[in-house]
């Protein structure tokens, strides 16, 4: 069947079409947009029947057209009643019969598979790198101190991120107290989420030793902050 009018299949699997290109093939002397503002008014719904679609114009304002469904494409044809309209029809009758054949709906349901093979092999491939960092620290106890962690996530995953501006990140977060004699400490609303640990050490000085502490991420911690930190990156390099 020769294609009079291109279409295509939207994400549910619906024949799809332009609304300029009907417009242009039923020879339409109305400008466009009042042309599809009239025949709205015959009860079709946008987010239903069609869908506004911006297309870029060189050198001047971008031009308005539609995602319009095959069903609406029909009705429109047959409200124009001329030669044009009744071949286009025609065709969409016939375009019809076709999507609907036990091949087409066998082979349409195929695709649809491969497409949500294809989607879940790039999203493992995506969270390989974490995943993996993710069961090794699972099945650690340890907790480590914000240097060690600063270097573990440029090991793993190439986040450059020396040992102060990770705190720095940290207090800006709100993962860490920013001042007073308890800086760098972590807030306690984490360390109740089992994020942080506060590791007590004695800090020798002349005039007596006095007890202080260390900032330690656990393992489901580093997990957390290690997917924060990746998507933050992620999001950086693409505003680059």
């Amino acid at each position: 069947m020769n294609e009079l009018i291109t279409t295509s299949q939207n994400e549910q699997g619906e024949i799809i079409m332009s609304g300029r290109e009907l417009y242009e093939f039923l020879e339409v002397t109305t400008p466009y947009t009042i042309w599809f503002e009239r025949m709205s008014e015959y009860g079709f719904i946008e987010g239903q029947d069609f869908i506004t679609k911006m297309l870029e114009s060189t050198g001047g304002r971008p031009k308005q057209d539609h995602h319009i469904k095959l069903d609406m494409a029909k009705e429109i044809a047959m409200i124009q009643r001329s030669d044009k309209g009744k071949e286009a029809r025609q065709y969409f009758l016939q375009l019809e019969k076709m999507w609907n054949s036990p091949d087409m709906v066998i082979k349409r349901a195929m695709d649809f598979q491969q497409r949500k093979i294809l989607e879940l092999e790039n999203q493992i491939k995506s969270d390989m790198q974490y995943t993996n960092f993710g069961k090794v620290v699972a099945i650690s106890d340890g907790s480590i101190n914000v240097g060690a962690f600063a270097k573990l996530i440029y090991d793993e995953h190439g986040i450059k991120i020396g040992r102060n501006k990770l705190l720095e990140w940290l207090r800006d977060k709100g993962y860490l107290i920013k001042s007073g004699r308890e800086k760098n400490f972590p807030k306690q609303q984490y360390v109740e989420q089992g994020l942080f640990e506060l590791k007590p050490t004695i800090v020798k000085r002349t005039e007596g030793d006095i007890q202080s502490g260390t900032t330690m991420i656990t393992g489901k911690g580093q997990i957390k902050l290690t997917d924060v930190l990746l998507q933050e990156f992620k999001r950086a390099e693409v505003a680059n």
